[in-house]
Formats: C-alpha cells, sequence, structure tokens
C-alpha cells in the first residue's frame, strides 16, 4: 500500500523560501540567470522590480547593473548606441513569458519555455473578427518580425515599418483600441513573437523601447517542455494543485487538469496531502524541512514568489488578504513577508542616491524581526545603488503605484 506523503503549509513554505535564495541568499559567484532560473523566472513589467526581485536573492554586492549586465552585455550608457546582438552573449531575456507579461528569462531556458508556452492553448480573441488576424497572417507577422530583429535593435515604429514591408499593409491597419489610442494590426501577436523567440526587448534607446531577436535556438518538443516546466514548477512551488499552475501560467484549468493526469499516469508527478487535500509534487520529491520558515524580506511589486506560491489564503492570512491584495490580485503591492507569509506592504520613493522606504507592518514586530527589516531596507537600497532610509509607518500609495 503506498503511503501518502502529509506536507503542512509551514514545510511547504520553508522548503519554497529555501530554493529561490530567500530563506538565504545565493552565494557569491552564483550567477544572475541562476537566480532567476530557481524563481522560474522574474515579472519584468517594471524593470526596477525585477531588478529588486533579482538582487534581494543574489549574493551581497549584486546590483540592477549586474542584472542590466546580464540582459545587455557591452551596452554603453543607457542613451549611447548599444552594442550589436550576439556581440557578447546574454545570459538574461526580457520577453513575454507566464501569462504574457513580460518576464526575464535564463537565456539557457529559452527552449523550454518556447516550448511550453506555445503548446498553453490560445483563449478566444477580445477583438471582433474585421480586426484580427488569420492564422496564416499570424505565422507571417512573426516570421517578419525575427527577420526584422535578427542582428539590430529597433524602437516599436521601425519595427512596424519593417513588418507592413515584409508582409503588406493589412498589418498596418489601425484596428487595435489601445491606451485611448489604436495599434496596428500586426501588433495582436507580439507576445507570440516573444515565445517563439523571434522576439525579445534591448536597451532602452534614450527613452524609447527597443527590440531584438534573442540567440536562435531549437525549441524542445511540446511535450518535453510541458513536462520539464511543470516539474520545474513543482520544485519551486509545490505542493500545487493543477488548477494553481493554470493560474500561474494563465491557461485553462480543464487542460492543466488533464496534464497533471496524463503526468501523474506517467509517473513524473505525485499526489500528496497538502493541508488536508490533493496536491502534487515532482516524483520522488517529497522530502521537506522540519523548521518552518522564518526571518523578514522585502518583496517588490509582482515578486515571483507571491503571484506563485499558493493556496493564496494562506500566503496572504487575515488583515494581509485585505491590506497587500488589490481585488484578490497579487503582486499590485510591494509585500512585508515574515516567516514565510505577507505580513504588511512598502513603498519606496527615490530621490536622486537616496530612497526613502516606508513599511507598513500589519503586526508588531519582534526586536529581531526589527532588525531584520532594517538590514533588509539596506539591502533593497543597495541592489538599486540608493542609500536607504527606512520609515516604519502607514504607506498612503494606491496598488500598483
Amino acid at each position: 500500500m503506498t503511503t501518502t506523503a502529509r506536507i503542512t503549509w509551514g514545510a511547504a513554505s520553508a522548503r519554497r523560501l529555501e530554493r529561490q535564495f530567500l530563506a538565504s541568499s545565493a552565494r557569491t559567484g552564483t550567477p544572475v540567470a541562476d537566480v532567476v532560473g530557481a524563481m522560474l523566472a522574474a515579472h519584468a513589467q517594471v524593470l526596477s522590480a525585477a531588478e529588486v526581485s533579482v538582487g534581494v536573492r543574489s549574493a551581497e554586492g549584486v546590483t540592477r547593473a549586474d542584472v542590466r549586465a546580464a540582459l545587455w552585455p557591452g551596452t554603453a550608457a543607457p542613451a549611447g548606441p548599444p552594442a550589436a546582438p550576439g556581440t557578447s552573449p546574454a545570459t538574461l531575456v526580457k520577453t513575454y513569458g507566464p501569462r504574457g507579461t513580460v518576464h526575464l528569462l535564463p537565456a539557457h531556458d529559452l527552449p523550454l519555455w518556447s516550448a511550453a508556452l506555445t503548446a498553453v492553448p490560445v483563449g478566444t480573441s477580445p477583438f471582433p473578427p474585421a480586426a484580427q488576424l488569420t492564422e496564416e497572417q499570424a505565422r507571417q507577422v512573426v516570421a517578419a518580425i525575427g527577420d526584422a530583429l535578427d542582428g539590430t535593435f529597433l524602437t516599436i515604429d521601425e519595427l512596424g515599418e519593417e513588418v507592413v514591408a515584409r508582409t503588406g499593409p493589412w498589418a498596418g491597419d489601425l484596428v487595435m483600441p489601445a491606451f485611448q489610442d489604436m495599434w496596428p494590426r500586426w501588433r495582436q501577436v507580439m507576445h507570440r513573437a516573444g515565445h517563439a523567440g523571434a522576439l525579445c526587448f534591448g536597451p532602452n534607446r534614450g527613452r524609447k523601447v527597443t527590440y531584438t531577436r534573442p540567440p536562435h535556438f531549437t525549441p524542445l518538443t511540446a511535450r518535453e517542455g510541458l513536462l520539464t516546466l511543470v516539474r520545474r514548477y513543482l520544485h519551486a512551488y509545490g505542493p500545487a494543485t493543477p488548477q494553481h499552475f493554470a493560474k500561474w501560467l494563465a491557461a485553462p484549468a480543464g487542460w492543466a487538469v488533464r496534464l497533471y493526469t496524463e503526468l501523474s499516469a506517467a509517473g513524473e508527478i505525485e499526489e500528496v496531502d497538502f493541508e488536508g487535500a490533493p496536491a502534487w509534487v515532482a516524483a520522488g520529491d517529497t522530502v521537506f524541512p522540519d523548521e518552518p520558515a522564518r526571518g523578514v524580506r522585502l518583496l517588490p511589486y509582482f515578486d515571483t514568489y507571491v503571484i506563485a506560491a499558493q493556496p493564496r489564503e494562506l500566503l496572504f492570512p487575515g488583515a494581509a488578504h485585505r491590506r497587500a491584495l488589490a481585488g484578490g490580485q497579487a503582486g499590485n503591492f510591494p509585500v512585508l513577508l515574515v516567516d514565510g507569509v505577507a505580513a504588511g506592504v512598502w513603498h519606496q520613493r527615490r530621490r536622486g542616491r537616496r530612497t526613502t522606504i516606508t513599511v507598513e507592518p500589519l503586526g508588531r514586530l519582534t526586536a529581531r524581526q526589527e532588525r531584520e527589516l532594517a538590514a533588509q531596507a539596506e539591502r533593497v537600497g543597495a541592489v538599486l545603488e540608493a542609500e536607504a532610509e527606512l520609515t516604519v509607518g502607514e504607506v498612503t500609495v494606491g496598488p500598483h503605484a
């Protein structure tokens, strides 16, 4: 008779924190790409938030400059011309990742991500039929994007001109309502181009975003990509249900259930009892710490831990559910994490070389926790290459401020 492992929330939290360098920082010399790989991906819609996510997990001395050097090695000052792609290989890539949002991904993981993300079923288009691309048109646009960006950096307008020239006027039709404006038809598949390895972000040209093509790679097969992604997700955030996986990936829940059922039957993942309910871990990965999570951490907007770790009601208990979530959505507030659970919010305001970090705890901190909080504020400042000043009090700004 097979005995089902019983996992508590405390044990799961402790292991999750260990595995992504939140229980203790990465060792000196650990590449930032390896830190991002332990997180699976770092949300980078706001690059400064991603820099903090990676920096606070990295060895002391790692700053935002190290993250940018891993993304765009050999680049000049921010306003200067970037080096040609491929001059020095990047170890990180900024592109479209889980949920179709912008993430930092390890460059060596692109074959995995491309295979897995392109295998996720696509939902119904939000645009009217007359505005949509046909499947053939979508393929043409993705190919045109890859060809146009190979070996160069282009702004969105420059890329649009190249895409239209390579496909046809239909690609440039202004049919996409966006931010009180209309965007051209071809932009509907930018995230798809990212998933296919045809596009990633380059360094800004002044205030303008640029795009380039990442190094060419051969994707894994769809099954191998999905299997590897599920096992790595469970390694970092398990135990987890298929519904948790679907939420993190923005995939249909029914599809995720069928995928987990298939992988379980193949012996790739196994069921455990997680706080009295069924959940899954990678096969054989049932060893958890005996001691619960301890320590204080400051996690920025959309940190991967607060988005991926489930169940959310245990990660955001009591008052944290009301204060640190926005309409039930995680990530809109930077989070004070105490002993593995959300215990407050924080905000940082930078002025020149100084940044004021205001932390609003939802309960009383012990003297030890206050010392750890001060050290964490100092670490956030160091990552941002600024001198930090810590204030404990009410955070008056709203979500995603």
